[in-house]
Order: C-alpha cells, then sequence, then structure tokens
C-alpha cells in the first residue's frame, strides 16, 4: 500500500499532517506500507467474504421493502493510544453517573428543575417522557444500563460527545464482529501489536442483566426481547443472546400471571424470568399501558416491574435523557449532581426554544447542522452547507413551527480514516460509539464501534444511510511489543 499520496484536509485518524504515522499507527501504517496492492485487495476480499458468512447485516427499510445489507466493514483499522483513551473512558463514566442520577431525579423530585437548572418546560414537552415511571427506583437506583455515546473529533483534534443514546442502543455486535474479522485478516498483527481485547463484552452485559434480578439468590433467568426477524437489528438481538446464552423471546413467549411475575412460555412449561434486557421501544413493551394494539410487548410487564417482580434494562422512562436537547444541558447536570467539570466536552449546542439562539439558528442556516430532538439514524437532520436553499426554507418553518423540537450544532470539520480504495488509501470521515453499562460499577468498552462514511466528503456515517464500520484499535502507543 502507497501511503506517499494519501493527505487528509482535516485530523486523520492514522496519518499526522506531515505525511508520517501518528505513534500508535505506526506499526500498522509501516505493515500496511510493505504490502501490494494486490494483496491488500485479497484482504479485503477475505474480510467481505467472512463478514457475509457470518451474517454481520442489517435492514435497510425502503419503499416497503425490508432489504438486508451485508455492514460494508473497511479493512484498515481506526487506532487509538491507550493513554488519550483512558481520558475518554473517564469521561464516559461520569456522563453516566449524571444522565441516571438525572432521569432518577426527573422521576423523583425534580430538583434539577425546581433549582432552575434543567428548565421545566423541556420536561413539559418532552415525547420520552413516561408519567407512568414516576416514583420508581429501579434496582441499583440504574436506569440507563446501556448506552451507546457518539463521539467525534473535529479538526484540531478535539474529540467532542454528540449524543447519548440511552432508549435502545445498538451496533455493539457489529464492534465485536468487526474485532473477529479483523484478527482472521491480520493474525500477525494481532500477535506482535499491544491491541486491548473487546471480546469481554458479552460477559460484562450479562453481568449487568444479572446484577439486577429481584431473586439474587439463584441463577437468574435473563431473556432478550425482541421485536422479531424483521427488526433492522435482530441480527445483533439473536447473537448478543446467543453470546450471552440466555433466551431470545418475542413479545407472545411472554405473560404476566396473577402473582405479578413475568413467565416464558416453554415446552416445559412456564418459566419464571427475572430479568429483560429489552430492544422493543417504550411504546410497545406493554399494551397495557402505553399502545393498545400492540403485538412486540406482554400485557402487564409494567405492573410486573412496578412490583420488583422483574427488572428491565434500560428501564422505561430512560429516554427521557435520550433527546439531543436535553443532551446540550449533560455539562450543567455533571456540575449539578457530581460537583464537577465535564472531562469530555459537549460539541457546541443552539437551542432553538431560547429566542436568542433561535434567531442565530435561523439566521445562519447555511453554516449550522440541525437536529430534531428525538431523530435518530441520521434521519430529520439538515446539514446547511450541503443543503439546497429550499431544503433550508423548509427546515426554517419546521423550526419556526416548534421551536423545541429542534437544536442545530456548528459543522465540524470532522476527523477522517483511510479506507481501501482502487486507487489506493482515500480518507473518509468517521465517528465512534463506545458502549457503557452502569450497575454498581461502571464498565466501557476498549474503544467502540467505529462508523465511517464510504462515501467521499460525507458526513453521515449511519449503516442505513450508506456507512460503513471499521475494526477500533486501543493501543499502547509506547510498547508495540507483544499483546
Amino acid at each position: 500500500m502507497d501511503w506517499e499520496k494519501y493527505r487528509s484536509s482535516t485530523f486523520d485518524e492514522l496519518i499526522q499532517a506531515d505525511g508520517q504515522p501518528r505513534p500508535a499507527a505506526r506499526r500498522l501504517v509501516e505493515y500496511l506500507g510493505g504490502l501490494s496492492g494486490r494483496e491488500i485487495a485479497e484482504r479485503q476480499l477475505a474480510a467481505d467474504v467472512v463478514a457475509r458468512v457470518m451474517g454481520i447485516t442489517f435492514t435497510v427499510y425502503s419503499d416497503g421493502r425490508n432489504v438486508d445489507r451485508t455492514l460494508p466493514f473497511d479493512l484498515i483499522p481506526r487506532v487509538i493510544p491507550r493513554k488519550e483513551w483512558e481520558v475518554t473512558e473517564a469521561g464516559l463514566k461520569q456522563r453516566m453517573r449524571a444522565l441516571n442520577l438525572f432521569i432518577g431525579d426527573i422521576y423523583g423530585k425534580q430538583q434539577i428543575v425546581k433549582d432552575k437548572v434543567f428548565p421545566a418546560m423541556l420536561l413539559k414537552d418532552s415525547v420520552n417522557f413516561r408519567p407512568q415511571c414516576v416514583g420508581i427506583t429501579p434496582p441499583l437506583g440504574v436506569w440507563a444500563h446501556i448506552c451507546g455515546s457518539d463521539l467525534v473529533r473535529d479538526g484540531d483534534g478535539t474529540l467532542y460527545a454528540l449524543e447519548d443514546n440511552l432508549r435502545i442502543p445498538s451496533g455493539v455486535s457489529y464492534m465485536l464482529e468487526n474485532r473477529m474479522v479483523a484478527k482472521r485478516v491480520f493474525p500477525e498483527l494481532f500477535e506482535t501489536s499491544s491491541i486491548l481485547p473487546v471480546d469481554e463484552y458479552p460477559s460484562q452485559l450479562y453481568d449487568t442483566l444479572a446484577a439486577l434480578s429481584p431473586r439474587p439468590g439463584d441463577a437468574p433467568v435473563i431473556a432478550l426481547l425482541t421485536p422479531g426477524v424483521f427488526n433492522s437489528a435482530y441480527f445483533e438481538h439473536a447473537y448478543l443472546a446467543q453470546a450471552m446464552g440466555i433466551e431470545l423471546v418475542e413479545g407472545s413467549d411472554l405473560f404476566v400471571a396473577d402473582d405479578d411475575c413475568t413467565y416464558m412460555r416453554t415446552v416445559y412449561g412456564p418459566q419464571r424470568v427475572d430479568v429483560i434486557y429489552r430492544r422493543v421501544d417504550d411504546l410497545f413493551i406493554d399494551p397495557e399501558v402505553f399502545h393498545p394494539d400492540s403485538l412486540l410487548g406482554a400485557p402487564g410487564l409494567i405492573r410486573s416491574w412496578r412490583a420488583g417482580k422483574v427488572a428491565l434494562a434500560n428501564a422505561p422512562g430512560a429516554g427521557v435523557a435520550d433527546d439531543k436537547v436535553v443532551f446540550a444541558y449533560v455539562p450543567q447536570m455533571i456540575r449539578y449532581y457530581l460537583g464537577e467539570e465535564a472531562i469530555l466536552p459537549n460539541v457546541p449546542s443552539f437551542l432553538c426554544h431560547d429566542e436568542k439562539d433561535l434567531r442565530h439558528v435561523l439566521a445562519n442556516l447555511d453554516k449550522l447542522v440541525v437536529k430534531p430532538a428525538n431523530e435518530s439514524g441520521g434521519y430529520g437532520m439538515l446539514i446547511g452547507p450541503r443543503a439546497s436553499q429550499a431544503e433550508r426554507e423548509k427546515f426554517r418553518a419546521l423550526i419556526q413551527a416548534d421551536p423545541r423540537n429542534y437544536m442545530a450544532q456548528p459543522t465540524l470539520n470532522l476527523s477522517t480514516a483511510p479506507i481501501i480504495t482502487e486507487q489506493g488509501p482515500s480518507p473518509r470521515h468517521l465517528d465512534l460509539r463506545p458502549f457503557i453499562l452502569s450497575r454498581e460499577d461502571t464498565y466501557v468498552t476498549t474503544g467502540g464501534l467505529t462508523r465511517v462514511a464510504m462515501t467521499p466528503g460525507s458526513l453521515v456515517v449511519n449503516s442505513s444511510q450508506g456507512g460503513g464500520a471499521k475494526d477500533t484499535w486501543v493501543v499502547d502507543a509506547d510498547d508495540q511489543g507483544t499483546h
């Protein structure tokens, strides 16, 4: 692979502005530089074949059809120095402590609202606030047991928190599978480099779920509740259930009895379930409480949870903090609940419910990224510099009609990393989604899922919109010796 012509217009994760590899990536860059173009192409093809054989797919909903596609995997990993990662990990743990305290406060005394640190009107208009959860204290006081926080790096090298996904974060299976593919393609690098492992996540997730069991003296019965095979993340649901050795169930497999316990239908008769890792949205988990026509959950599930007979992860209502407008207040939450300054800075945000910010946003639609409060997957947003005048005017009307539902951020010059192309290595923008597990202590994956835009210049990395993925290596920059 020829690195001579490789240059990026922004901060690159592997190659410095002078064309030299970053210290943590030196061994990788030198190794790839010793491979011919043919050898690189053969290894990329091998990686693609392994991904297809493993069934690493996601579902695209298009024209009313459900289309399963293999997640594009790029051979060249993203590399992060261990010392930098230790700071990032501390920042993620800090965010999750504050966010869980915030959610508990919102469903309790709402002291942060009374103290005017968090605006009451944001809570009043929150589509993810669940009145049915007021007064509940879940096991260990934790509401968001699993979180996927999206991080981006700006052109000056600063790492920012972009958003926190607290409802049903997805993508961790791709992180694990990417590592398995990389090990098969680069076995020699894993033998000689200090690449930190990621494969303990399923056991860490199992321990997190088991800690919630209402019957702590017994081996807990844990089930993963999936909407079914047509869900876009079904591959991940099946993968994680198998990796943890727990049951994969749909709503019709569960029922709540008169004793308020939740049971699973099995060929041997009903079996009590202690913990449910739910991959079904709040509004569909219990037709007794939410959507009465939902077939994805089980009647009585909230009743069973309120009675303390079953634990749900993430807890219903945790999504009150999974709001791009609420996100802007996380530094204040950290200060309010922990008495600390945020280790990870937020991407600067303008909140359209604020008159001053609203004027700024409307006057600078051509320079900002505008996001609705509760969309995900890169949908429903405006990338101002790349939008047409008609698109910007459409968003102007949407914002003015419902200011609370919109926020805006500067268009960052996102960092890049090289991907394999027929012309050689070429820079593409990317982000990073680490996964955080909260119980009595907090666990953070080593690195996370790196999502990469496969289209030149694109800032959209979501798989549903053409993005791909890379393996993420956290390495000791000072010790590139034995693994």
